[in-house]
């Protein structure tokens, strides 16, 4: 059944929204949505029109309000008007929400993707442990870790010892 809300006299298709969602690009790493990323938490209708939920994949994201403003862009353009974002930031955006496409597509990009959820990266760290980084490029596990804190703060510097190339890796949070 396709969930079809009237607001305003208008007929809004809540997964025709999840479309028009699904195409926009993270500011960051434009080779995946913002809907793949798992930013984008729900759609709903409220009184007043849509409301969409959003989590930044971290605290002080720099593109959260340039995500804002594509989201408001992207469905104004589809002549959705009505429509409240709101920013959420618990619970914390996770890895774990990034889709298996996703995933797929940031390696492509030359990013590697969390190699585990983030509930087993924090109990290896806990053990003391820290597992290896899969390069992007090669799939050799013979990297390093050379900075913390990639382009964002969400991502880290690595360097493949394999195939000599320096990456960045989505970090787990």
């Amino acid at each position: 059944m396709v969930e079809n809300t009237v607001i305003n006299g208008t007929i809004h298709d809540i997964p025709q929204v999840w479309e028009i969602l699904k195409k926009i690009p993270d500011p960051e790493v434009p080779a995946i949505s913002i809907v793949e990323l798992g930013v984008v938490r729900s759609v709903e209708e409220i009184d007043s029109g849509l409301l969409i939920t959003i989590t930044p994949t971290y605290s002080g994201c720099p593109a959260l309000m340039e995500m804002e403003s594509n989201i408001r862009d992207a469905l104004t353009e589809n002549g959705i008007h009505n429509l409240k974002i709101k920013t959420v930031l618990f619970p914390a955006w996770t890895t774990d929400w990034l889709t298996p496409e996703a995933r797929r597509k940031l390696k492509d990009y030359g990013i590697a993707p969390p190699a585990t959820s983030t509930e087993d990266h924090l109990k290896s760290l806990m053990g003391g442990k820290k597992n290896p980084v899969t390069c992007p490029f090669c799939s050799s596990s013979k990297t390093v870790l050379t900075s913390a804190f990639g382009s964002t703060a969400c991502k880290a510097l690595h360097y493949c010892n394999s195939c000599n190339q320096p990456f960045e890796e989505f970090k787990c949070h």
